[in-house]
């Protein structure tokens, strides 16, 4: 749940020449991103984060670094000319353009981004800390819970991940989900960090737009259930 200094890293990885590539399918989505002010040399986020069609997203290269790579695809509009001893490629960004592209889902993604552009990315981030302080205030009340990240709510995003004690995050969510209450539970693509927090996985529970704090008191009674079911003090 923790939002990530990004900017501090790739400072660091400039300085020892390293290119970046940022994962922001879980920013765009849910607050303003900068790529400028970022300085990243590749950005990338997904559509299903977004409200939009599942399979489709979105990965942004630094024109500087996509004018030295070769294509990784062959086909269709990447190609300029093709002769018997030699091929060159087109302009960009059709070098990187091959074949029919996913015209449906990416008429569905603009789609939601017109959508969120309408609400405006510094409403949605709004409701997102004012649900998520709600929804900390109440989870840390809840017996036998401990909660990782920060409890700063500027620096955290829609996101709280958290464990039972003596209780595995796989049974806590079966549990919670007879309620109604859907939460992920496994690594989160951080096996490295669960090891780091000597820990076998964590739930997770996530908030977007379409929540209310009428969802997070149904989360927090499913918690309770829990507690209750295990005897937690």
């Amino acid at each position: 749940g923790t939002i990530t200094d990004a900017e501090k890293i790739i400072s660091k990885c400039k300085q020892a020449g390293v290119l970046t590539l940022i994962d922001g399918a879980q920013a765009v989505p849910h607050m303003h991103v900068d790529l400028e002010k970022l300085g990243c040399d590749f950005f990338a986020f997904s559509g299903h984060k977004m409200l939009g069609p599942t399979g489709v997203g979105v990965l942004w290269v630094r024109k500087d670094v996509l004018e030295t790579m070769n294509p990784f695809h062959g086909g269709g509009d990447m190609i300029r000319e093709v002769h018997k001893f030699e091929t060159t490629w087109n302009d960009l960004p059709y070098k990187f353009e091959a074949g029919t592209p996913n015209i449906a889902d990416v008429v569905g993604f603009g789609a939601a981004i017109d959508y969120l552009t309408k609400i405006g990315m510094d409403n949605v981030r709004e409701h997102e800390v004012e649900l998520t302080k709600y929804a900390m205030d109440k989870i840390s009340k809840v017996k036998g819970i401990t909660i990782y990240g920060t409890k700063d709510i500027s620096k955290r995003g829609g996101v709280i991940s958290f464990n039972f004690s003596d209780v595995h995050p796989h049974d806590v969510a079966q549990i919670i989900d007879e309620e109604g209450i859907a939460v992920r539970s496994g690594h989160h693509c951080a096996q490295v960090l669960m090891e780091k927090l000597d820990v076998a996985a964590t739930n997770r529970a996530s908030f977007y737009i379409y929540n209310t704090k009428e969802d997070v008191d149904a989360l927090i009674k499913s918690l309770e259930k829990v507690a209750r079911l295990f005897k937690l003090e």
